[in-house]
């Protein structure tokens, strides 16, 4: 299984965690245990214990924030030490193995290496944590059945739009666009431009022009190794996208096996238009329902079906490659070298 553990990944929402309910979790092909004490203490641990292998999620949350395995009572701190045998001796092998974790932009992260857990690694999303609270979206969650990779490479190559998601996110005027990309460091970025178009419902939606045409900007950069903003709108043609309106899309990845992935997602408006408050709030349910829709009933089926296939045809099959991959091409290359770094001698 190729995956990058020296990283952070999402575990959860923060608004999701209750407290003293542990949650069963896989991240990178470890089974976890997560929970947050009275205290507010999130900790994560293996997920086995290590007397008859019984899963820790299944336990209880203790008053003083260890967990109590629901088999025999053993019972585990935060450093996944055995603080408590009510059968005798504590001994040294009745440990499991903790994650660092910690809290940020409104979502639980788990650092799944070997090496010291480092703060800097984390991806920068300040457009979340900057924006007011009515303009962000309800955060979300989706599980798929497929690679991590599979699913990256749709985020990356937005020239889908047009087709997969024609009549909600593009349509006819926006499958010609001028394309960029660029590769600053370990983030690529893919930018598609399209000028004096009939925009889309989704951005006629935030723009309220009543069909007028508009230059529509999409633009999605890749921070490893999986995480995504995605930076969209509309504005009238000529005109800087700060007289227009948009989102930024947050797509924040953690694969669970080689053909399972979870799929966190949350929407910031941009420059909202002041709109009186009615319209306001159905903008943003409509937001909400429109991106769940994309992503589970368009994008996750296509993204599956291609797993399924690439399954039944063996390992040596190589897709053909378009113009609109070099964003794919180059995520993967800067991916491969961080995971070969990690993984060689």
């Amino acid at each position: 299984m190729s995956f990058l553990k020296n990283a952070w990944y999402v575990a959860a929402w923060s608004e999701n965690l209750r407290i003293d309910e542990p949650e069963e979790r896989t991240i990178l092909g470890e089974t976890l245990v997560i929970y947050r004490s009275s205290l507010g203490v999130v900790t994560v641990l293996n997920n086995r214990c290590p007397h008859r292998f019984a899963p820790l999620h299944m336990g209880k949350v203790c008053a003083n924030g260890n967990l109590r395995c629901g088999y025999h009572g053993l019972e585990f701190d935060s450093f996944g030490k055995c603080a408590k045998n009510p059968h005798g001796h504590t001994a040294s092998a009745l440990r499991v193995r903790s994650y660092a974790s910690l809290e940020r932009y409104g979502a639980v992260w788990v650092w799944m290496g070997d090496r010291p857990a480092d703060e800097a690694a984390m991806p920068d999303l300040r457009v979340l944590a900057e924006a007011p609270s009515q303009d962000v979206t309800y955060r979300d969650s989706v599980r798929m059945q497929a690679h991590y990779e599979l699913v990256m490479n749709n985020l990356m190559d937005l020239s889908h739009v047009p087709f997969l998601h024609s009549g909600l996110l593009g349509n006819d005027d926006t499958v010609a666009a001028e394309v960029k990309v660029l590769q600053e460091n370990d983030t690529v970025t893919v930018t598609r431009y399209m000028q004096s178009v009939v925009p889309a419902p989704f951005f006629e939606m935030l723009f309220r022009g009543n069909g007028t045409l508009v230059d529509n900007w999409n633009s999605i950069t890749w921070i490893a190794p999986t995480c995504m903003i995605n930076d969209n709108g509309v504005t009238l043609p000529g005109t800087p996208k700060a007289q227009g309106t948009g989102v930024f899309g947050l797509h924040l990845l953690t694969p669970e096996t080689d053909r399972s992935t979870m799929y966190y997602f949350v929407a910031v408006r941009q420059n909202p238009l002041p709109f009186p408050e009615p319209v306001r709030q159905d903008i943003m349910a409509k937001l909400k329902s429109m991106r769940r829709f994309a992503f589970v009933t368009q994008d996750g089926p296509i993204i599956e079906g291609q797993q399924r296939l690439l399954d039944s045809a063996g390992p040596d099959v190589r897709p053909a490659l378009l113009e609109s991959d070099r964003g794919t091409v180059l995520y993967k290359r800067i991916l491969d070298k961080k995971i070969l770094a990690e993984t060689s001698p």
